[in-house]
């Protein structure tokens, strides 16, 4: 996950990481983990409250339109939703439902 994306393109990331977290309506430990890793990955430390909160509440549907990720970023995208929905080592069907469909989208 590159920290040199600019600052709007990794909380975008976020946000959509965050979204899956609640794809199952109940976010787990080790997807609060993840996201924790992801913040200090991609250099976000200042935008941990916002993002946090996003695991409190999940982001509007409007704001995680799959259409509005940049072509260029689309599989570091599907590849840390991914990870995300593999975190807590089981894959819950909603989880899985919801992953094929970003998949389409974004292909």
């Amino acid at each position: 996950m590159p920290a040199s994306l600019p600052r709007e393109d990794r909380l975008r990331l976020m946000k959509f990481v965050c979204s899956f977290a609640w794809a199952d309506l109940e976010v787990q430990d080790a997807e609060r983990d993840f996201v924790g890793a992801m913040i200090e990955t991609l250099k976000l430390e200042d935008d941990r409250k916002l993002i946090e909160g996003w695991l409190r509440h999940p982001p509007p549907p409007e704001e995680v339109d799959p259409t509005d990720v940049p072509r260029e970023h689309r599989e570091m995208f599907l590849d840390a939703v991914r990870r995300l929905v593999a975190a807590d080592d089981r894959i819950d069907p909603q989880e899985a439902e919801t992953l094929a469909l970003f998949e389409q989208l974004l292909v």
